[in-house]
């Protein structure tokens, strides 16, 4: 197996301790832990290992599926690697028993997260749907054109990592069906979907054909949990959990135990403070853009894709500018293959995202200046 270099986290690594202000996170501002009840008694394994029964049930019931078509992960990331480690990395797929699943090509939709393309590219081929700027707009008949017989998954971020497109309802339930006419699975990463003020239904709700992964990171503020799911076919859950036993085994007790009062009656809470805060940093956000002649698709969550100001080469010759002059990190769309764009997180408090930008601006208006 070969992966491919995580150019974005090493891009974080490279710069994010050292600068001041983070207007590349992709997530919604952290909650404090103080909001929670920390003490989740003995600290010992989450039993059994893919989380309580009794828990995974309840989340289950957001989807239509029983206890044991959910299982707990160590965030989205694990959820995703270890559907893509069972759907892809054996020649029998998740059940030999079924015809099902059985083929190591993967479908992806373009620009994304960089781990739902490298991931399965590690184990099998994929074909890549680019969604076409300015709009972003997901052509169904691209889909149904880059499935093949041996096509195992196609793979969609709704809302888009770093576009911030929202794929509509119809659209979704039409790549659903071409994954379902071809026995393969959707898999839709949602991390984003409940930062949406009316949120479509999950993948996973969608029938036998339907993989959800998510994570209490992006949409409520809980990236230090480290605490997400799988919701599918039970196949595929059995089929990742024979994986995970060799990576996380169990999710954190941690996790699982504020996980279970941040999904019970804080919810309500949780979500429409992000919300609120997702919709007032986003109007912030817009206004500057206009401000500055740049260009971008009015994303939903908190990631938007901005074209690149002009005086500069392209986006990594603007961000390492940026984090340069004025210590603000932004990311740089080379590296979801859009030299020409930089993605910015507006997730954070308001008055760091008004810094931010306030600092990003004057370095447009330098260079410009000294283009003059």
């Amino acid at each position: 197996m070969q992966i491919a270099e995580f150019g974005l986290e090493r891009w974080f690594d490279e710069h994010e301790h050292d600068a001041d202000l983070m207007l590349a996170e992709s997530g919604i501002r952290s909650l404090d832990a103080s909001r929670f009840d920390l003490d989740p008694g003995r600290l010992g394994y989450v039993i059994p290992t893919d989380g309580d029964p009794e828990f995974r049930a309840a989340v289950a019931d957001r989807y239509g599926r029983d206890a044991d078509e959910v299982a707990f992960t160590c965030g989205t990331q694990e959820a995703n690697f270890l559907t893509f480690l069972g759907l892809l990395a054996s020649a029998d797929g998740p059940d030999p028993d079924r015809d099902r699943g059985r083929g190591s090509h993967a479908v992806v939709v373009t620009p994304t997260y960089q781990a739902l393309s490298a991931v399965p590219e590690a184990f099998g081929e994929v074909t890549r749907v680019p969604l076409e700027p300015p709009r972003w707009t997901l052509a169904p008949d691209a889909l149904r054109e880059a499935v093949r017989p041996d096509t195992a998954v196609v793979v969609i971020n709704n809302p888009n990592n770093p576009t911030g497109r929202y794929h509509g309802e119809a659209t979704i339930r039409e790549a659903y069906a071409i994954a379902a006419d071809n026995d393969a699975y959707l898999l839709c990463d949602e991390v984003y979907r409940l930062l949406a003020d009316d949120p479509l239904p999950p993948v996973a709700s969608l029938g036998d054909h339907g993989i959800s992964t998510t994570s209490l990171t992006k949409a409520y503020g809980l990236a230090g949990l480290r605490f997400g799911w799988i919701a599918g076919p039970r196949e595929v859950i059995e089929a990742a959990l024979r994986w995970k036993d060799y990576t996380t085994i169990s999710p954190s007790l941690f996790g699982q135990h504020v996980a279970r009062q941040a999904l019970g009656r804080r919810e309500d809470r949780i979500l429409t403070e992000n919300r609120r805060l997702a919709r007032t940093n986003r109007e912030i956000t817009a206004e500057w853009v206009d401000r500055h002649d740049l260009d971008w698709l009015p994303p939903v969550g908190v990631n938007g894709f901005v074209t690149v100001p002009e005086g500069f080469a392209d986006a990594m010759d603007f961000c390492r500018t940026v984090v340069s002059e004025a210590s603000v990190v932004l990311a740089p769309g080379t590296l979801f293959g859009h030299p020409d764009r930089f993605r910015i997180g507006f997730g954070l408090p308001t008055e760091d995202l008004e810094e931010g930008l306030a600092r990003v601006g004057r370095v447009i208006r330098d260079r410009n200046a000294g283009q003059a």
